[in-house]
Parts: C-alpha cells; structure tokens; sequence
C-alpha cells in the first residue's frame, strides 16, 4: 500500500469532490424532485394533500436518520462498496414506485427504500472530500455541495417534461434508471492512506490478539481494508468505542444541540414560502421564481462562501463564519412576515439563499474542525442523523401554528428564532472555550512556565524548576486529561 501521507489537496481529490457533486444531485436534488410528483400522485390515488406530502416527508426523514448506518458501512466494509449498495437500493426503490398501486406503497419503495440508498451513499461520499483536502476543504465543500442547487435547477424542468411525456409512472422509472450513477460515484471514491488514520489503527491493532509478525502486515494494509477491525470481539468492541467516542466531546455536543435548533428552522421555509407569497397577493408566476431564485443564489452561496473561507483571513476564523451565516438566515425568517410584496420578497430570497449555501457548505468543515479527519464520516453520520427528526416535525408544527393563528408570522418568527439561538448556543461556547485557553494561558505564563500550542489545539508545557535547573518536567495537557512525560 502507499505510504500514509497528509490531504493532496488536488489530484484524485477532484474526482471525488465530482463524485460528490454527482451523490448530491442524485440525492438531495431527486429528492426535491419528488415533491413535482404530488399532483400527479394526488389525481391518481384520490387522496389530500396531508397524507400525499408524507411521502416528501418520509425519503428525507429515512436519509438523515439512517445516515450513521452508512458511515458504519463505509468505516468497516468500504466507502466504495457502501456507495454502490446505496446506489442498488435508492434505484431500486424508485423503480418498485413506478408499479405502485397505493400511498402506502409508495411510504415503502419511494419513502423507506429509496430513503436507505441515499443515506447509504451521502455522508459516506461527504466525508471522503474531507480525507483528500486540508488548505481548500472549504471551496472542495462548497463545489461538491453545490450539486444539490444545480441538480434541482436542471432536474426540476425534466422530471416534468418527463411526466408529461410518459405519466408518473415513467418518470419514476427513468429516475431510477438515472440514480443507478451512484454506482458510477462510489467506483470513483478510491480510499486514502492518512497519517491519522494510521495513527488510529496502530492503536487498534495494540488491542487485538493476534501474533506480532501478523500486526505488523496488517498495520500496513488497515488503512485499505476496515474489515481487519473484527478479528477479536475485544478488537471490535474497542474499534466500535473508538469510532464513536467524540460523542463525548464537549465541543462537539454543543455542535450537536445547535444542529437540531438549526435543522427545525431552517426546513420550514422551504414549504412556506410559496404559500405565504401568494397569501400576500403575489401571483403564481412570481411565487415560482422567488424559490428559482433561492435555489439558484444558493449554488453561489455554496462555491462562493467556500472560496471566501479559504482564504488565509478567514481560514482560521471559519467557525465565526458558520454561525454567522445561521444567524443571518434567522435574522432573514424574523423580516419575512413584515414584507408583503414582490419587490420586497426578491432582496429575502436573495440573501436567505445566499446564507443557506453558505452555512451547508461549512457544516462537514466545522465538524471536521471539531473531531479530525479520522472520525469525520462517524461525525457526519450522527450530524446528519440529528437533521432527521427535526426535519419531520418542523412543518407539521409550522402549519399547526398557521391553522390556529390564522397568519404566518408565529411560524417564521418561531424559525428565526432556533436559528438565532443556534448561532448564538454555538458563539458563546466558541467564546467561553478562547476565555479559558487565554486564562490558562496567563496562569501559565505568570508562573514562568514556557508555553507552545500545536496545531491540533492542544498544549504543550515545559516546567523548570527554579530551585534546580536541570530538574526539567515536560507533560502535555489536552481538553481532558494529563499525561506525564
């Protein structure tokens, strides 16, 4: 195998930010897509909207839930074969769809199956553009992420030229032919040996009982083949802890909590904003373009935001960054119920969208920022996971609130709100976390203690005593714990 090295930074890294790029259309933009099939599904089936929408509902509720699963799948088979499984069920699904002969049949195939294959197939495909960039992750992210945006602004007009060509039936079975691609992507993601990982699984294999010489060979091809982690049942309880064990990171949990305040904001607007453009006497037409335009503004939020944060001004200041484009987004839901026409709803899209390609671009940055590079896809899973319920709920009550209040605003000012709080749950921990560091450090400092911090954010001490100068005591100190050295 290639001897373990740091992020390439270019090379092959740019055929997997393509074959992330090519997972997110076949993802999140299909499953935009879906909800061009509601009227159809609505005349066909003879149901309300109510029970036709779960269907939307459902394929993105089974995505982000079942997202750790497809991070277990990558960790210990291989983000190849976990890609090309996801790509096997969603086509799968979509296809079975195309014979359906109720709603319910469509919860199953369209909602839960196809809802599997993209789970599979999407943090697994985000965490590998993470492995092979460090100096541009930022503008990696945001090209890849951008697929979504893309995707829907091309798929969007297709998939109804499509139906009416050859009925929703049809449709459904071209698109199943067309996810088939995520095979396509997942041949594409090659693995790659890093420092870190090796690092990670030299710890592990100290823990398996197995001969020396036998260590020695499959600490060379670990990094290759995950499957070697389930040689003991003790090896595999402790590689399974390892995997998970940033759940227990403080500054991950804060990421954590605000993710869920994030994702019930944000989901709203995107089934509102259409509704409440034509309560206020905007014409279809008009309603239509402002979600064009939010779609389209937000591919340039993606790339453009990505670069901005690259840059070596704002590299290290990328978690500000984040929270400030949350925070804008909330601050854009508390304007929305005070603006009443279309002059005024163009600027509001425009800014929303901008602002919601910016922060989807730093969520995989942020948390690799927070727990490294080697439990990125692990994160991601749980990240993603946490967007599930939110996801479900958030519309649900947002109309509930409608129906009673008879006006929009309690829905948006509830959503900007989360969103507010979400940034500013994040800012003070952020705060709190450099007021420590800057205490410790004058603690330090004024004990004449001499003082270097590594890259990794941890901190290393050198201690001379002052009544014997050769008695010398290094130890290095991390968020938790002392080591003597």
């Amino acid at each position: 195998s290639a001897r373990p090295t740091g992020p390439p930074d270019g090379g092959w890294g740019w055929m997997i930010v393509a074959g992330c790029f090519l997972v997110t259309i076949c993802t999140r933009a299909v499953t935009r897509c879906i909800s061009i099939f509601f009227v159809e599904f609505q005349a066909y089936f003879g149901q309300d909207y109510a029970r036709t929408a779960w269907i939307h509902s459902i394929v993105d509720c089974a995505t982000m839930l079942c997202a750790p699963l497809g991070s277990l799948i990558s960790n210990h088979v291989s983000c190849q074969v976990g890609i090309m499984l996801g790509g096997l069920l969603a086509s799968a699904g979509l296809i079975l769809s195309s014979f359906a002969t109720s709603l319910e049949h469509l919860y199953l195939s369209l909602g839960v199956l196809t809802g599997l294959g993209f789970a599979l197939c999407y943090s697994p495909a985000i965490a590998m553009v993470g492995k092979y960039f460090n100096k541009r992750k930022a503008l990696a992210y945001g090209i890849a992420m951008s697929g979504s945006g893309i995707g829907t602004f091309i798929l969007a007009p297709v998939v109804q030229l499509l139906i009416e060509q050859f009925s929703w039936r049809g449709a459904l079975l071209i698109l199943g032919g067309f996810v088939l691609n995520l095979c396509v992507c997942g041949a594409l993601m090659r693995p790659i040996a890093l420092k870190e990982d090796c690092k990670n699984a030299s710890e592990i294999l100290e823990h398996a009982h197995v001969p020396e010489a036998q260590k020695q060979v499959l600490k060379r091809i670990s990094i290759y083949s995950p499957l070697i982690k389930a040689w003991s049942h003790e090896c595999l309880c402790y590689c399974s802890w390892k995997e998970y064990d940033f759940l227990l990171m403080p500054g991950f949990m804060v990421l954590a909590v605000s993710v869920l305040f994030m994702a019930y904001g944000c989901s709203p607007l995107f089934v509102y904003l259409v509704p409440y453009a034509l309560s206020v006497g905007v014409s279809h037409h008009q309603a239509a373009f402002l979600m064009s335009i939010l779609g389209v503004i937000d591919i340039i939020g993606n790339i453009t935001f990505g670069w901005l944060t690259d840059r070596r001004c704002l590299k290290k200041h990328r978690h500000f960054c984040y929270l400030f484009a949350v925070g804008m987004d909330g601050l854009c839901c508390l304007f929305l119920p005070v603006l009443k026409n279309f002059p005024l709803l163009v600027p509001f899209s425009f800014t929303f969208g901008y602002f919601d390609g910016a922060y989807v671009t730093l969520i995989p940055v942020v948390t690799a920022d927070v727990v490294g590079t080697s439990s990125l896809s692990s994160a991601l899973g749980v990240v993603y996971f946490l967007h599930a319920i939110p996801y479900l709920v958030s519309p649900p009550v947002a109309g509930w609130l409608v129906d009673t209040t008879g006006s929009y605003t309690a829905s948006f000012l509830l959503c900007g709100f989360s969103m507010i709080f979400s940034s500013m749950l994040l800012c003070f921990a952020r705060l709190a976390k450099k007021f420590k560091r800057t205490h410790l450090q004058s603690f330090t400092n004024g004990t004449g203690t001499k003082q270097h911090i590594w890259t990794n954010g941890a901190i290393a001490y050198s201690v001379t005593a002052e009544l014997d100068q050769k008695d010398v005591e290094s130890f290095s100190v991390d968020a938790n714990s002392y080591s003597s050295k």
